[in-house]
């Protein structure tokens, strides 16, 4: 019900906070035939769904207590054991899909010490929370992308940890990949960590 409320009001008010003509901009490059009704669903969509990841915020205590593990579904769960069961270090990779925090939080609650990348808002204020509630329920070791971030990941690879990073934030350093048809800077920090 929270998460059907949160889709509500992304779907609602999120197009208050982001250019519309952008969003559709973006959609037409991986898209370039879409029909007008199917942008409009795929927006309404998103926008929905960042509703939902922030209606999951009220709930993340539960989430981390496993009061909520019948809402989560992993994918590649038999890859996973077999991470854990090695102890060896791995660099988990994934995009913002869904709910992208509780990735790190699931890796950490099984045992495995990771340490995830993330960042900041640009809102200074809202940072300073997300921060909190990151270290307190997600992922105790947060990393902040950047140049002194570079440090500390070495710092948590050469103690065993387990790097767990979204691949596609944007970056003002890496290398370029055609995304689209549009050259995009792309991390080379999973490589380089293997």
């Amino acid at each position: 019900m929270a998460s059907n409320f949160g889709g509500f009001i992304g779907s609602f008010f999120g197009q208050m906070f982001r250019s519309k003509k952008l969003i559709e901009n973006n959609i037409k490059k991986s898209l370039p035939k879409i029909s007008e009704n199917e942008m409009e669903k795929i927006i309404k969509a998103m926008w929905s769904n960042y509703g939902r990841i922030l209606s999951d915020y009220v709930f993340i205590k539960n989430f981390r207590q496993s009061k909520l593990e019948k809402y989560l579904e992993i994918e590649g769960k038999e890859i996973f054991d077999e991470i854990k069961k090695s102890g060896e270090p791995v660099v988990f990779i994934s995009g913002h899909f869904n709910n992208f925090e509780l990735m790190a939080m699931e890796i950490e609650k099984s045992g495995v010490s990771v340490a995830a990348i993330y960042r900041p808002l640009n809102n200074i204020f809202l940072n300073k929370i997300m921060e909190s509630i990151r270290k307190k329920y997600i992922c105790k070791h947060q990393i902040k992308k950047g140049i002194s971030g570079v440090r500390e990941i070495l710092q948590f690879c050469k103690k065993g940890f387990s790097i767990a990073l979204m691949i596609d934030q944007r970056v003002s350093e890496g290398i370029k990949s055609d995304l689209f048809g549009q050259p995009a800077l792309t991390t080379t920090i999973p490589a380089q960590l293997v």
